[in-house]
Order: structure tokens, then C-alpha cells, then sequence
């Protein structure tokens, strides 16, 4: 298999650019001989004649014409991988804040693609509510937040828009019993929207598990002790939607939102939102969809 240089496709490119062997000498620090050397064996590696010799000035042939646009292409990606790995204008940290509901699938996957691209960058990931999270990003103690609400504050991006619904164990008949057994954060912003509806519908409730650890909720519902409520399309695989055709009531739509992308004014940051953004407007469709989405890009 053969190889192209990038030293000798950026001599190329600059003898194209600058109209001959000694300009291009002059503009890459090197001697007309090195230049011609490097063109020679690049000629030869191709088995193409890429430069007209036979007038006064250099011409590309058609070949070297066609090469030319090839050249100037693996030169700019070799320059930005260079950049990316090394420039200190590519180093830092970044924090991140998500509500602990919508971590999962989106965010890991975030995470690995934004690493790829700047692995001298830090990214910070804070999971909490999103009342703590806005407070946080108030101070000015975050560079990016999502939250989950019913309205966008200012400067916020509305990323995506699905409905609350019943999460239960597999197989599970927690649902069924009255009073309704939850299980629930103390700062949740749902939990007021659901027992509210609860309290509409006439469903008497018992709110059995109230803690700080999500990790504790979804050991309480996974062992179907109490049922819970989370954003359509981010249940953990171990919790499934409660099919419960009819006998709870309808949640509201939330609003997964973004802040902080347009006041930022870094790179870096503007990216991470990218990622972010394309993400999470995946989160309409079903969550396979979206998993094969993300493998294909």
C-alpha cells in the first residue's frame, strides 16, 4: 500500500499557491532544492506528472489539478488534528450540569464524542435538580445546564418536548394499589405536577420513599414497593412505562431545555452545546431509534 506525505503535499500545495518552485521555497523555510526533491518523489510515488515544466513559469497538468483539491484537504485536517491535540487554546475545563433524570442514554454519549474531539479538555459533569442547577449557573458556577420544566426562562433553548409518564418495575402492580405508593426526590420539580394530578383524580397517595438519591428511588420501584414518574424515553432499562391504560391520570409535557450556548462565546463550549442539542432533539423518537442514530453519525 502506498502512503502520501504530508510534507510533501504541503510543498505541493504551496508551489500551486505561490506560482513556482522559489516562492514556495521562501514561504515554507526551505531550499528550492528540498522543495523540488519533495515534488519529485511525490511525482513518483503517483507515477503522474503533476507540474508542466516545459514553459517558463510552472502549471499544474490535469492530474496535478486533481490532486490539488486533495492536497489542500489532508493538509487542513493533518493542521486541525495537530491543533486540537496540542494547542493550548484547546485546553481547559468545562462544567456541565444535568438533571439526574436525563443523564442517561444522552449524556455518556456526549461525553465520548466531545472527548474525541478535544481530549485536553476537562468536562465537569454536575448531576442535580434543575432548581440547584439554575441557582448554580446563576453564580456563574456552570458553563452549560439542561433542565427540565414546563416554561423557558430567558436565553434558555428549548431542546425537546415529551410528556411525563408512570415508571414501574417490570411486571410490577405497585400501580394498582391504593393508596398509590411513590417514591420521589425532595427538590423534584415533577413531584408537585403528579400529585396534583393524583389529587384531581381523586387517587388517594402515599409519597413512602422522599431522599436525595436516585439511586434509592430506582432500587425502591425496581423491587415494586412504589411507582415513580420520569421523562418519556430516559427510564433506565432495569424500570419500564406503566401500561396502566387509563386508570392514572395523564402528566403534563416538560420541556428539556438549554442555557448557556449562546452567551458563552467559547468554542469549546459551543461544540459541547452542539453535541448537547443534537442529542437530545434525538429524544422524540423511540429510544432505539435514537441509539442507532448516534452509532451511524
Amino acid at each position: 500500500m502506498r502512503n502520501l506525505d504530508i510534507t510533501t503535499l504541503r510543498s505541493f500545495v504551496a508551489v500551486a499557491d505561490n506560482g513556482g518552485v522559489t516562492r514556495a521555497a521562501g514561504f515554507l523555510h526551505l531550499t528550492q532544492s528540498a522543495v523540488s526533491m519533495q515534488l519529485k518523489r511525490l511525482e513518483e510515488l503517483l507515477g503522474l506528472q503533476l507540474l508542466d515544466r516545459s514553459g517558463r513559469t510552472i502549471a499544474l497538468t490535469a492530474s496535478g489539478e486533481q490532486l490539488l483539491a486533495y492536497a489542500r484537504r489532508m493538509v487542513a485536517l493533518n493542521d486541525e488534528v495537530i491543533g486540537r491535540l496540542t494547542d493550548q487554546a484547546y485546553e481547559g475545563e468545562i462544567v456541565l450540569g444535568v438533571p439526574h433524570d436525563i443523564v442517561y442514554p444522552a449524556i455518556p454519549q456526549v461525553l465520548q464524542r466531545f472527548n474525541a474531539s478535544f481530549p485536553r479538555v476537562k468536562v465537569q459533569l454536575i448531576s442535580s435538580f434543575t432548581r440547584s442547577l439554575k441557582e448554580q449557573f446563576s453564580r456563574g458556577e456552570c458553563d452549560l445546564i439542561l433542565t427540565t420544566e414546563t416554561t423557558t426562562s430567558e436565553n434558555g433553548e428549548t431542546l425537546a418536548e415529551r410528556p411525563l409518564c408512570w415508571i414501574g418495575a417490570p411486571n410490577g402492580s405497585a400501580w394498582r394499589q391504593r393508596p398509590l405508593k411513590l417514591a420521589f426526590g425532595r427538590y423534584c420539580t415533577f413531584r408537585p405536577k403528579v400529585v396534583g394530578a393524583l389529587d384531581v383524580a381523586g387517587i388517594a397517595w402515599d409519597m413512602v420513599v422522599e431522599t436525595d438519591s436516585d439511586r434509592t428511588i430506582e432500587a425502591t420501584v425496581s423491587a415494586d414497593l412504589a411507582i415513580h414518574t420520569m421523562i418519556e424515553g430516559t427510564e433506565p432499562p432495569h424500570l419500564v412505562q406503566i401500561d396502566h391504560a387509563g386508570n392514572l391520570p395523564e402528566l403534563p409535557v416538560q420541556l428539556i431545555n438549554l442555557y448557556g450556548a449562546e452567551t458563552s462565546g467559547s468554542p469549546m463550549v459551543s461544540e459541547l452545546a452542539f453535541l448537547v442539542r443534537k442529542a437530545f432533539q434525538n429524544i422524540s423518537a423511540p429510544l432505539a431509534a435514537a441509539q442507532s442514530h448516534w452509532t451511524a453519525a
